[in-house]
Parts: C-alpha cells; sequence; structure tokens
C-alpha cells in the first residue's frame, strides 16, 4: 500500500471508531446551475450498463428506472463526469410483496475509477459482486444497508479488501415505499450527500476523487429511481 493510501485508511479508522453521530438536520437549498447530463428514463437504458451478479429486472421505461433484483446489481451511468456538480435523483424502496421487495440499499458509487483501466470503466468486466468494486478508486454511499441496519461512506483506494470508511451510522434508514430525493455534491474537497434534505454525508477529501462514473448499486431488492439529473454549481464558471 502506498504511503497515500495508508494514511487514508488510518484516518478513515479513526474516524469511523470516534461514535461520530450524523450530520444533524439541515435545509437544504439546491441552487439550480446549468444541466450536464440527464435522462428522464423514457428511452430504455441506451445511457446506462448493467452489472448483474444474480439476474434480475432492470428497466427503463415511462419515466422510471425499475431495479428488482435477487442479488447485487450496479447501475452504471455511461457518461464520465468532471466536478464540480451536483447529482439528483428521487429513490423509492418498493415493499409490495414482490420476490425481492427486501426494503435495503439503496447506495450509490461516484467519480468512480477500475485502476485495471483506468482510462475506460467498461473495458473491464465486472459480474456485480461486491468485492469486484474493490479495484475502484470512488466514493461509495451505503443508505440503509445490511438489512436496513447501517448508512456508511467509505472512500475506495482501488485495493483488494482495503475500503476505508469514513462515517458509519444506525441512522437515518430507508422508509418502505417513501421516496428518497438523493442529492450528491462533488465540488473539488467537498464530498457531501444529502437524503430529503438532510445532509447525511459531509467530507473533506485533502486528495478528492473530482471526476470518474456514478452508479446506482443496490443487491436483492426493488427500487424504482425517476429524475436523474446532473447540474453544475451556479457559482462553478460556465
Amino acid at each position: 500500500m502506498t504511503p497515500s493510501r495508508r494514511a487514508f485508511a488510518a484516518l478513515a479508522t479513526g474516524v469511523a471508531l470516534s461514535g461520530l453521530l450524523p450530520t444533524s438536520t439541515a435545509a437544504a437549498r439546491p441552487r439550480h446551475g446549468r444541466r450536464i447530463a440527464h435522462d428522464d428514463f423514457r428511452h430504455g437504458l441506451g445511457k446506462w450498463a448493467v452489472e448483474l451478479e444474480s439476474g434480475g429486472s432492470v428497466t427503463a421505461e415511462r419515466g422510471v428506472l425499475d431495479i428488482d433484483v435477487p442479488g447485487g446489481a450496479t447501475v452504471w451511468f455511461r457518461e464520465r463526469l468532471h466536478g464540480p456538480y451536483v447529482l439528483e435523483y428521487t429513490a423509492t424502496p418498493i415493499s409490495a410483496g414482490g420476490a425481492n421487495d427486501r426494503v435495503s440499499d439503496l447506495n450509490n458509487f461516484w467519480n468512480a475509477t477500475d485502476v485495471r483501466s483506468p482510462d475506460d470503466l467498461f473495458a473491464t468486466q465486472r459480474g456485480g459482486t461486491l468485492a469486484e468494486y474493490d479495484y475502484l478508486t470512488t466514493y461509495y454511499a451505503g443508505y440503509g444497508a445490511n438489512y436496513n441496519t447501517t448508512t456508511r461512506l467509505r472512500r475506495y483506494v482501488g485495493e483488494p479488501g482495503v475500503r476505508p470508511l469514513i462515517h458509519d451510522y444506525t441512522e437515518p434508514l430507508l422508509v418502505a415505499n417513501e421516496p428518497n430525493h438523493v442529492r450528491i455534491v462533488s465540488d473539488g474537497s467537498t464530498v457531501q450527500w444529502w437524503n430529503n434534505g438532510r445532509l447525511v454525508f459531509d467530507y473533506t477529501d485533502p486528495e478528492p476523487y473530482t471526476s470518474g462514473h456514478f452508479a446506482f448499486r443496490t443487491v436483492w431488492s426493488h427500487f424504482r429511481v425517476t429524475g436523474f439529473a446532473v447540474r453544475r454549481p451556479p457559482t462553478a464558471a460556465a
């Protein structure tokens, strides 16, 4: 492990074990800048790459990205994003008696690069199992993971078995059939993940990942996603 990565691992361990509580509820005041990417989910999966561990169904039609899977699933936005940006979407965990209607794992990768093919994330094949993503350098949020018991932020460093933990909370968690409006801020060293107006993760990264790919990640669950859009912060240069 390089010295920089050892330093991050030590820092992350210290933060994760410090017993920090989630950031207190704050009023989100999204300011809408120039839109740089979006999908209205009415024209199929052309903008997305799907990696499934155990099959399942992923569709984009009638304004909804529907992810209904019995195992691990990662749904990548094919366009590489460059910061600064604000990314938003709304995801609802479905609990209606379906085989995969387990309320758990509203997760995201963002600013992701695979160290095995840094110029093309999709040049390396992955099969949807979580361990395969250890080769990424990326941020990873797991909201209501582990059977809806944990909410965590990690900063992957591209090494197998190394997933430095930045924040580790037992709430907030998912509520069945209730929408989650997620807002991700990537602005230099500022890394934020908001849900329904609450600042859940707020991290200042001294060596930030400022570009890469975004993905929805879940496991054995059923989500419906709408309103995916990425914008420049209003204060950013055009």
